[in-house]
């Protein structure tokens, strides 16, 4: 099973109602350039569930989602657009990986702006997931 950072970057470059490309998604590290960027970071939630037979372990996984941005107005509206597309997805398979809800847990909301004047927004998502054929990693 793939980090959950994975997946979602393909989510979100398979819509193309997002206009993201390879150049403008990153995964747990926000480069210096290019200035507008969507950055996808693996974070902490609650333990996997467990279950009566061993194996079976159902994942709650989470994600944080950078967007920074050169204007504010754009970061903004990009940062409402990823959320729109991602949250509320559900029993969708991605590499492998059955998801069967993916939801926003907070945001977008403005996380500030870095030395070179470029607005920062993150958007907090809860993604629920387990191998596609049922197995644990």
């Amino acid at each position: 099973m793939n980090a959950c950072s994975e997946d979602i970057k393909d989510i979100l470059l398979a819509d193309s109602n997002l206009g993201l490309s390879e150049e403008s998604i990153w995964i747990g590290r926000e480069p210096s350039k290019p200035s507008n960027t969507v950055t996808i970071f693996d974070t902490s939630t609650t333990p996997p569930m467990l279950t009566l037979r061993q194996g079976e372990n159902y994942f709650h996984d989470a994600i944080q989602i950078r967007i920074r941005n050169t204007d504010y107005r754009v970061g903004y509206a990009l940062a409402n657009q990823i959320m729109v597309s991602l949250h509320g997805r559900e029993q969708e398979a991605w590499n492998d990986t059955l998801y069967s809800v993916i939801f926003c847990t907070s945001g977008p909301a403005m996380l500030g702006w870095d030395d070179n004047n470029r607005v920062w927004f993150i958007i907090n998502f809860e993604c629920h997931r387990r191998d596609s054929d049922g197995e644990s990693v």
